[in-house]
């Protein structure tokens, strides 16, 4: 009667660890890809943030209050990119800092 309960706990634990090494899996597959992803990401916003960057550098000949706040609102969008990049960096740094 004991050997029949402990093989059914026995048989019951194995599906449970084989079912939990199937999600396991499944979701470091879906961590691997969402980081891939979001390091491609981090790559683009810091090209485009180059880019805006080297824009902003061009000095204004034309004194326009139209122009100015195109400028104004490149120069917010620049700031935007970097601190959206800033966020989606932290987590990086606390995985650099747990890996150490």
């Amino acid at each position: 009667m004991i050997t029949i309960a402990l093989s059914i706990i026995i048989s019951m634990l194995v599906i449970a660890l084989f079912i939990s090494i199937f999600f396991n899996y499944r979701h470091g597959i879906l961590i691997l890809s969402f980081q891939d992803t979001l390091e491609d990401t981090l790559d683009m916003l810091d090209q485009k943030y180059d880019k805006i960057s080297k824009i902003l550098e061009i000095p204004i000949f034309f004194d326009s209050m139209e122009v100015r706040q195109v400028i104004r609102d490149i120069r917010d969008i620049r700031d935007s990119i970097l601190h959206i990049a800033n966020i989606l960096t932290k987590f990086s740094k606390y995985e650099e800092k747990v890996d150490d």
